[in-house]
């Protein structure tokens, strides 16, 4: 058995492949099968001819997330996914998935999260979880190279850290403790003992916000450095965002592309150095009138925007009784979109008149 993502090694020879039917269609005597196995997705070509009466059978009797066996041999073909396809000489099918419900059409947010266990498998979702673990072995790898020494805090605290309106509380053997907001006390203990440390995990905040700007919990990089002055402390920050963006646009690109990033901004952010003011140089352009102009654009481009997007909901509202199934999905979805986008204008219209008056 190999993988997908080593076919390149194996061109003219004969393998096998184990894994699921991403899609699958036939025609005729013939039947393509887009088969993933967690390393990448290939299309596999069973002829009618080239097969056994019962192969032929286990082929024509797939569907979507199937699990079975592929032996055939590796063809290079540009126009096939991944720039290889399997010519089947065996099929062997493990099991029939039935009434898998997530098909390839569009699909609202909240059939999708009630069934995240199996939309974990879709091309997206796989995309985004192989960039984040590449995300996550860049963080290691910079702060090991540069001889930080690793440390896990606790999840449970007796105490707050941040704020105490933010804090999860929790009944712990009759006591309260608290699900932990940083792992910032203990980090600095450490890098009393170590010199240079960092933490990184699960960190947990009460946020009654429901906006892409608050999370109730998310993954947290700290690192803790003794002797650090402000110049010190800004290499280290630059320097890690830049080698943890070039690796990620080194090591997945096709992922990046699967999610449709703008890859050239990223590149910018690894190959060039960050620009660097003084606070008072900050605090002058805050107080400028440029941004002060360009606060009252952004509100208005957010009236108009609120107002396209209200307009558009209302159309396709009224399409929706006539419509078509597929459509009504496609229809259900953007709605949805168009609901979190307004959610997040009206965030907006809350916190630029902060912003302007801050500064």
């Amino acid at each position: 058995m190999i993988y997908i993502n080593k076919l390149s090694e194996h061109v003219d020879k004969q393998v096998t492949l184990k894994g699921w039917v991403y899609n699958y269609r036939s025609s005729g005597s013939l039947v393509f099968i887009e088969m993933r196995d967690g390393t990448g997705i290939t299309q596999c070509v069973v002829a009618k001819d080239d097969v056994s009466e019962s192969d032929w059978e286990a082929a024509t009797s797939l569907r979507q997330e199937s699990s079975l066996e592929i032996t055939g041999t590796v063809k290079a073909d540009e126009r096939s996914i991944g720039g290889h396809e399997i010519h089947v000489s065996e099929v062997k099918v493990v099991q029939i998935a039935e009434d898998y419900p997530i098909t390839p059409k569009e699909h609202g947010v909240e059939f999708l999260m009630n069934n995240r266990h199996l939309w974990l498998r879709s091309q997206r979702q796989w995309a985004a979880m192989r960039v984040r673990n590449e995300i996550i072995f860049a963080i290691h790898t910079f702060f090991q190279e540069r001889n930080f020494v690793q440390m896990d805090s606790p999840i449970f605290t007796s105490n707050a850290a941040e704020g105490s309106t933010t804090l999860f509380e929790t009944d712990y053997f009759d006591e309260k403790a608290y699900l932990a907001q940083t792992g910032q006390l203990y980090g600095e203990a450490m890098a009393m003992a170590h010199g240079l440390i960092y933490t990184f995990g699960p960190t947990f905040r009460a946020e009654k916000s429901k906006t892409r700007r608050h999370l109730t919990e998310f993954w947290m990089i700290e690192p803790e450095m003794a002797y650090y002055d402000l110049d010190m402390n800004m290499d280290l920050a630059e320097d890690m965002i830049r080698f943890i963006v070039g690796k990620v646009v080194e090591k997945r690109k096709n992922e990046l592309e699967i999610l449709e990033r703008d890859i050239s901004k990223l590149e910018k952010v690894a190959e060039n150095p960050f620009q660097r003011i003084t606070y008072s140089e900050a605090v002058e352009q805050l107080k400028s009138k440029e941004t002060a102009e360009m606060l009252d654009q952004m509100i208005e481009d957010r009236k108009q925007e609120e107002k396209d997007l209200k307009q558009e909901r209302e159309e396709i509202k009224k399409e929706h009784g006539s419509a078509k199934k597929w459509r009504k999905k496609q229809i259900d979805q953007r709605v949805i979109e168009i609901g979190q986008r307004l959610d997040q204008i009206e965030e907006d219209y809350r916190n630029i008149p902060q912003w302007k008056e801050s500064a």
